[in-house]
């Protein structure tokens, strides 16, 4: 890339689970693979410096074989409702046609604040897997139906330092019932 701010290190290796050694990493990250290995849910890794966009996200994308989807934090204007919302990284987010889906006005991106509260991740980071830290279910899950018509899924292990790819089927049969959550599914177009 062209734009030194525009370019980030990205190990090529992937690798096959957890990181061997957890020093450097933060204890939000290694609770993600101690909750995925309880599960015996199989993923492979790709370390890599924080990425700030979905665009970043597409050399990712290419090496793992798999497109990252957006995941979205967002909450009505009296910020009572919070949603994490996912959807393919090639849709354009449109609130209007969310709201009325869920039947809720004036959605927008909530604030730092309530992400790190509810989810214990900050901007850039977001990621489903941070609804295991969702206690009490403040946040409703909203799933774009195009995220699960694909064999596997990917996202941060709630830091924006890694990239993980599973199976789809683990993310709705082993991941989402450990964390007790159920999902509306959403059609974006």
């Amino acid at each position: 890339m062209d734009d030194e701010n525009d370019s980030f290190y990205l190990d090529k290796t992937v690798y096959k689970g957890r990181p061997l050694n957890p020093v450097g990493r933060l204890p939000k990250e290694i609770r993600t693979y101690d909750f995925l290995d309880q599960l015996e849910v199989p993923f492979i890794r790709l370390d890599h410096s924080p990425l700030p966009t979905i665009e970043a996200c597409q050399e990712v994308d290419s090496i793992l074989e798999v497109q990252v989807c957006k995941n979205l934090f967002l909450c009505n204007a009296q910020k009572t409702n919070f949603y994490l919302l996912l959807l393919p990284g090639n849709k354009k987010f449109r609130t209007a046609i969310l709201s009325k889906q869920i039947g809720s006005a004036r959605l927008s991106f909530s604030d730092t604040e309530f992400m790190e509260k509810y989810l214990d991740i900050t901007p850039g980071s977001v990621s489903i897997l941070g609804l295991m830290n969702d206690k009490n279910k403040q946040v409703r899950l909203l799933i774009d139906e195009d995220v699960l018509s694909h064999e596997y899924f990917a996202c941060h292990p709630c830091i924006n330092t890694s990239s993980l790819k599973f199976k789809t089927k683990d993310l709705l049969d082993k991941i989402l019932p450990a964390i007790n959550i159920d999902y509306t599914l959403v059609n974006l177009p």
